[in-house]
């Protein structure tokens, strides 16, 4: 049976939570608007959830639940509306906003009866209410502000959050168990986990919320550390494999030199064969064990040398026409993992989407490195025929396997900004660009 005379938490202080709540959420995850919209959905909430729970409050007893679900639903319908997310990823959010919620309001209001037991709720235009309503603002703003600022450590606003549906159904559980835990004693004083007086119920209530709010924070953080981990192992497989392909085209190119250095005792032999045929033949052999040197690539950048030469001579082999215009010295600044990283991923992706190409003729590869100003120019374009779908600035991957593929353009984009550069991407004409402006450090 519910206590009839507990006081508890005036409905629009629930939906002054919520709302508060919410824009925790939507300030710490990539919006869906941005500008006048984004504002509106924001603040045009406010109204709505107030008056969803004073509806909430109007209902019989019988409809507990359903003005309940109906609170979550609207909380629901702003996360998505307001935040680039998915439904599941909004249901994440709305579990995480409502635990919060919850937290803030029944500490807030704990406290506020503590100490007026006798007037928790003052007439309108007194000064009891005046001050009721002072605390209560000022306890919303360090309980949700003091949740923001821990908040930003498990929230990266800068790419987009997904969530699984595990997580969602690990979260919901959460919340519900929370709420229901934390909100028994309303219902019945009969249960080994209710309290029997008021500051019992309410040390409960706010406990049980606060072990709510930690297991979902906890949870997040634990998400974090495995995707962290995740994408740190595959960037270090990637660097690795970068760096082995970068020796292995040293160790190339000084076979080449080996081979080009004894090209004289070859020719000197052939001078002496008598038959017209097989000094022939032995000419044709030695062409062939050449072609595909004979244009080596010099940029002034004996690293950038290495990665375009071995580019240059998969390009040959596969029947692919790449041009370069590249000053070696602009890019001297970069150390060579991640400036293997940075041209190796490029040039495999732009020789993997020309072997998409039938035509051996349309497979075009340029590449250019430019100063302009105080700035680095970094340009790779090939030819494409198929359709390129971006998605946050970089190609949505064609391969399968989403999860294990994908990071080269992302471990690019990582490096540009590590030199606090800005790295584009355009489809047109046919053309598939990727540009990376960076800035050169000062010259000391």
């Amino acid at each position: 049976m519910i206590l009839q005379d507990l006081p508890d938490i005036p409905r629009w202080y629930t939906g002054l939570a919520e709302w508060s709540a919410i824009v925790v959420y939507i300030s710490l995850v990539r919006p869906r608007w941005h500008g006048l919209t984004r504002h509106l959905i924001t603040f045009g909430s406010l109204p709505i959830l107030i008056g969803v729970q004073l509806l909430a409050g109007a209902l019989p007893l019988m409809f507990w639940t359903l003005g309940m679900a109906l609170a979550v639903t609207t909380i629901f319908t702003v996360m998505y509306t307001a935040t680039d997310s998915t439904a599941t990823t909004a249901g994440y959010l709305t579990a995480r906003a409502f635990v919060l919620a919850e937290l803030v309001a029944s500490l807030q209001w704990q406290i506020w009866v503590h100490f007026l037991p006798q007037h928790p709720s003052p007439a309108l235009g007194t000064t009891a209410f005046t001050a009721s309503v002072v605390w209560l603002l000022a306890a919303y703003a360090v309980g949700f502000g003091a949740a923001r600022y821990a908040e930003r450590r498990t929230f990266a606003r800068d790419r987009a959050l997904r969530i699984d549906t595990p997580s969602l159904i690990t979260a919901s559980a959460i919340a519900i168990g929370t709420f229901l835990v934390s909100n028994l004693s309303f219902l019945t004083t009969s249960t080994p986990f209710s309290g029997r007086t008021s500051t019992d119920i309410f040390y409960i209530r706010t406990l049980v919320d606060l072990a709510g709010y930690v297991a979902l924070y906890t949870q997040q953080a634990y998400r974090n550390q495995v995707s962290n981990s995740v994408a740190l192992a595959q960037t270090e497989a990637l660097l690795k494999a970068q760096q082995e392909q970068y020796y292995q085209s040293q160790r190339n190119i000084e076979e080449l030199n080996r081979i080009h250095h004894d090209l004289k005792h070859y020719v000197a032999a052939i001078r002496e064969e008598d038959s017209a045929a097989l000094r022939s033949t032995y000419l044709a052999e030695l062409e062939d064990s050449i072609r595909g040197y004979e244009s080596q690539i010099d940029t002034g950048n004996p690293t950038l040398d290495v990665i375009l030469n071995s580019k240059m001579e998969r390009c040959l082999r596969e029947n692919i026409s790449m041009t370069n215009v590249v000053d070696g010295q602009a890019v001297a600044f970069m150390d060579l993992v991640r400036l293997s990283a940075l041209f190796g991923n490029a040039l495999d992706n732009a020789i993997e989407a020309s072997l998409r190409i039938d035509n051996p003729d349309e497979r075009h590869i340029k590449v250019s490195v430019y100063r302009r100003l105080d700035f680095v120019m970094i340009k790779v374009e090939n030819h494409t025929r198929t359709a390129v779908t971006l998605e946050r600035g970089l190609p949505r991957t064609t391969k399968r396997d989403r999860t294990r593929h994908g990071y080269g353009l992302a471990n690019m984009r990582s490096i540009v900004e590590s030199y606090e550069g800005t790295m584009t991407i355009d489809v047109e004409d046919g053309w598939f660009t990727v540009r990376m402006l960076v800035p050169r450090p000062p010259v000391v």
